[in-house]
């Protein structure tokens, strides 16, 4: 395996977690419905509000990534939700598929190697796709610990 090749599995491992930090899929695995928008004593955030910028924040990330067109949302309104519960049982489902969905997009851009990871993103500033993979895994790994301490002070994390 070249370095490349090599770069682009470690990168894929980091998005996915699982060694070092949490997997995604494992956090919000059975959180009940009636849960998800308990803001515990001690934090500012309740499951919902974790998952919604979760969500929010790796799209605005690829999408920045990928989109000459891309416009930066309203920092920080526009990547919070509005309420600390969903509006119902679909839209949980619906942002936790969106966010799956945009982690598989940020994958298949990192491992085609027609993507040059060190380039610099021409509407950027000096990013590369290098460092918004980066920038997703870390960002991803700070809020599902986050999560999982809502969950653990929620009693509902294994």
């Amino acid at each position: 395996m070249n370095t490349d090749q090599s770069l682009r599995k470690h990168l894929l491992e980091l998005l996915d977690g699982g060694h070092a930090h949490a997997a995604f899929n494992d956090v919000v695995a059975d959180f009940p419905t009636g849960k998800r928008g308990a803001i515990p004593e001690g934090v500012p955030h309740s499951g919902w509000m974790l998952l919604e910028h979760l969500r929010i924040a790796q799209h605005d990330i690829l999408e920045f990534s990928r989109n000459p067109k891309y416009k930066a949302p309203k920092w920080p309104d526009d990547y919070w939700p509005a309420s600390a519960e969903p509006a119902s049982d679909a839209a949980w489902e619906k942002s936790v598929e969106d966010f799956r969905s945009d982690l598989s997009a940020m994958k298949k851009l990192v491992s085609d190697p027609k993507t040059d990871l060190f380039a610099g993103i021409p509407w950027g500033d000096g990013q590369t796709i290098l460092r918004e993979a980066m920038l997703i895994a870390d960002h991803n790994s700070h809020h599902l610990a986050q999560l999982i301490d809502v969950r653990r002070l929620l009693g509902i994390w294994k």
